[in-house]
Order: C-alpha cells, then sequence, then structure tokens
C-alpha cells in the first residue's frame, strides 16, 4: 500500500468509526427520550382521566343522593334513581351504567338491550373478566379504576377503555363511568411518528454530513494525488530529459573522438602508405599494399559514417534541415528506396534538445522503413515549421503494419517507444498511423517564436 493510501485510509476509518459510534448515541439517546415522552404524556393524560372520571362519578352520585339518603328503598325510588343517572350524560361516549352485585345489568343509557341480563360471565378480547373486574374495583375504598375493552358508541368497535366504580352498598348497586382511550393511543401513535421522523432526520443529517467529510477527505487525497503525478511525472521528465542529454553528450564525445583522432589517425597511416607507394616508383603498388589501402579507405569512411550516425555536424553547424537533407541523401545512396527532404515554412533555429529529439526520431523512422517497410518505393521527410511548434513527419509507402498489435507486443515496437518517449521527454508528442500503402509518423513539439 502506498504512503498516500495509507495517509487517506488512517483519516477516513477513524472518521467513519467516529460517525458511526456518533450515529448509534444519538439514536440511542433519541429512542430514550421518545421512550420517556410518551411514558410522561400517557401518566398525564391517564391522571387527567382517572380526575374527571371521579368528577363525573361524583356528579352522578349527587344527583341521587337525596334519593339515596331518603331511607326509602322501595322500587319506585331506585326506578327514579335509575332514571336520573340515565339521563346523564357527557357527549357521544359519556354516560353512566349501573349493575347489582351478581353482574345484572340495571342501566345501561347506550345499550338498553344489556338491560337485565347478567354479564357475570362476560370477557373482552383479552379474556378478561369485564364486570367481575368492574365488582372488585368498586369494593375497593372509595371505588376503583379499571381498565378493559367495550364497543365504542360513535363507532361500534371495540376500544380500550378506562372505568370508575363505586358501591350504593344499601341498595346493592355499582354505579360507575368510563373514557375510551383510543384517543390516547391516537395521540401517541402520532407522536410515535414525529419522534420516528425526527430521528430519520437526525441520521440523514448525520449522513449528509459523513458523505460531506468523506467527500473533503476523498478530493484531499486526490488533489494530493494529482500533486504528487504531476510532481513526480516533471521529475520523471526532467530526469529522462538528463539521460537523453547525457546519452547526446556521449554521442557527442564519441563522434568527436571518432573524428578527431581515429580518423586523422587512419588518415596519417594512408598518407604514409601513400608516400611509400610513391617513394618505390613502381607503376603500380604491390599486390598487399593495394588491398591494404583499399581496407584502409573503407576503414576510413566506416568511422567517418559512424561518427557523422552518433552526432552529425550539420546539425550543429548548420542546422535541423541541413542534417535532415543530408539523412536523406545517405538514406537515398544506400539504394532500394527513393528518400527525399522537405521544408516548409520559414526555419528557424531550435534549441539543442528539440533539434536532437527530432533529429533522432527521423534516424529511428528511417532505420523502421528500411528495416520493416516491405515494398515501399518511397519515404519523403518533411519539415514544417509553424508560429509555436515544429512538425516532423515521416512518410513511406510500404505495406503498413498492425499498429495496436506492435504497441501491446512487449517484444515489438521499442524503437516506436523510444520515438515517443524521446518527444514526450522534452514537451512534444508522437502520433503514428498505418495502413496499406501508407505509413506516416509525425513528430509535433511546441517552440516559442
Amino acid at each position: 500500500m502506498q504512503l498516500r493510501t495509507k495517509i487517506v485510509a488512517l483519516a477516513v476509518v477513524p472518521l467513519l468509526l467516529a460517525l458511526v459510534l456518533v450515529t448509534l448515541a444519538v439514536r440511542y439517546q433519541e429512542r430514550d427520550l421518545a421512550l420517556r415522552e410518551r411514558t410522561l404524556i400517557e401518566q398525564s393524560h391517564m391522571a387527567q382521566r382517572r380526575s374527571e372520571l371521579r368528577s363525573y362519578v361524583a356528579l352522578a352520585l349527587s344527583t341521587v343522593q337525596p334519593l339515596y339518603d331518603s331511607g326509602r328503598h322501595d322500587e319506585a325510588t331506585r326506578a327514579e334513581a335509575l332514571r336520573r343517572l340515565a339521563a346523564l350524560d357527557y357527549g357521544n361516549d359519556g354516560y353512566f351504567f349501573v349493575y347489582d352485585l351478581q353482574g345484572r345489568s340495571l342501566m345501561h343509557s347506550r345499550q338498553p338491550d344489556l338491560v337485565g341480563r347478567s354479564l357475570w360471565e362476560l370477557r373482552d378480547a383479552q379474556g378478561r373478566y369485564t364486570i367481575q373486574d368492574l365488582l372488585r374495583g368498586a369494593q375497593q375504598p372509595g371505588g376503583g379504576f379499571v381498565e378493559y375493552e367495550w364497543r365504542k358508541p360513535s363507532s361500534a368497535q371495540l376500544a380500550p377503555k378506562l372505568g370508575y366504580v363505586t358501591l350504593l352498598p344499601r341498595w346493592g348497586w355499582m354505579v360507575g363511568t368510563g373514557l375510551y382511550l383510543d384517543d390516547i393511543q391516537a395521540t401517541l401513535s402520532v407522536m410515535d411518528r414525529q419522534m420516528n421522523a425526527n430521528v430519520a432526520a437526525t441520521l440523514l443529517w448525520i449522513a449528509g454530513i459523513a458523505a460531506l467529510c468523506l467527500a473533503a477527505v476523498s478530493a484531499a487525497g486526490l488533489l494530493l494525488n494529482l500533486s504528487e503525478h504531476r510532481t513526480a511525472e516533471a521529475k520523471l521528465r526532467l530526469l529522462a530529459r538528463r539521460v537523453v542529454q547525457s546519452q547526446e553528450d556521449e554521442r557527442g564525445h564519441l563522434a568527436r573522438e571518432l573524428h578527431d583522432g581515429t580518423s586523422q589517425a587512419l588518415v596519417g597511416v594512408k598518407l604514409q602508405i601513400e608516400s611509400y607507394v610513391d617513394a618505390l616508383g613502381a607503376p603500380a603498388p604491390p599486390p598487399a599494399l593495394a588491398k591494404a589501402l583499399q581496407r584502409l579507405h573503407a576503414a576510413l569512411a566506416e568511422v567517418r559514417g559512424l561518427s557523422h550516425r552518433l552526432r552529425p555536424a550539420l546539425l550543429d553547424q548548420l542546422g535541423l534541415p541541413a542534417a535532415l537533407e543530408r539523412l536523406a541523401q545517405e538514406f537515398d545512396d544506400q539504394g532500394g528506396i527513393q528518400a527525399e527532404a522537405v521544408v516548409e515554412g520559414v526555419p528557424r533555429d531550435l534549441p539543442a534538445e528539440a533539434k536532437t529529439a527530432l533529429f533522432r526520431v527521423a534516424q529511428e523512422a528511417l532505420t523502421n522503413v528500411h528495416k520493416h517497410a516491405a515494398g515501399a518505393h518511397r519515404v519523403t521527410l518533411a519539415l514544417r515549421f509553424d508560429a509555436a511548434s515544429v512538425h516532423l513527419s515521416v512518410h513511406d509507402d510500404g505495406q503498413g503494419f498492425d499498429v495496436q498489435a506492435v504497441q501491446v507486443d512487449a517484444r515489438r515496437g521499442i524503437g516506436l517507444r523510444n520515438m515517443r518517449e524521446r518527444m514526450a521527454a522534452v514537451g512534444g508528442q508522437l502520433h503514428l498511423h498505418s495502413e496499406p500503402g501508407a505509413t506516416s509518423i509525425e513528430a509535433e513539439l511546441p517552440v516559442p517564436p
């Protein structure tokens, strides 16, 4: 793993861990707070309902209290008391009911069909004995509260209900009323939905902050990576230029040594042999000397050609156009393929590294034509000067080749890669196009005027 990747990982992992822990803590705290608020609200509503029920039952008892305290316990008195209780209500679902101690309904203003029926064994949906629980609650000192399920008059559906009952012992009655709790459940459900929405919104905010932080870290890592990449690329390009320049310096040194040293020594030997032949006064030199002179001429030509290929003097003395014309002339002299050099635009002096790079591209291109351009009859070197760049193209009419296959094959195209790298080292570009009958290599190098 690279150092930049390690830095980014060390920045991202603790951030993600911290955000996950914060998310879990916030979720737990909000859930706990929601549960507490729900409990407080439910307790508050229930306490309010209990107080209301006590008041309603006290009001109901006050209407029958004169009859109950009159000492009359006949049926007429009781019937009047039941009539008064039946006339009392508070809203669509607020009413009073009366049962005897055996669970028989004596009065029920909303369900008169129950009057006279024994509901001792009546159970709700949870299996609780409703009337029996009410009677046990009524027998407590001061009355009692009982939760059960009963049909709600306004909706005709079963709903949870909180009842408050008390006894009239001399008559053997259980008097009570109740408030339905489904509205409390609806309120708590709305509150639960709001709490869940708040939790979800908080988690979304945390996720958004996490995304922004990750984006910031990623962007910083990307910028760091790009900066390091550009720096490394600049250093690599500079190193490549230094390597190329070092190679050219070494080539120039070898060319000068061959031209000024080896070539001059061979010329001296040649002159001495020719002087010796003249001193003999023979019409023709001996066969051995004639053969030595022939080999000496060949060696001298080879040394001069090698010196020129290493670093042509024309490139430094007369410039790139003259060096390319000489290169094309030498290639044409080899026979087999005609070569010519064409200069377009107004020639101007170029930096040494630019001249060298373009000349080496031309050299390598002609070498590839000589080795690989089967069926080629003509090759053209075109040098064009523009306002801010110089272009070199080498075009031949050979059979062409598969450019993609050559570029992906590591064992082939070494010369093409060298040309591309040489141009990249001086800030230029190399383009290659090949098809049957036309292959061109184009080198473009920005050169300020």
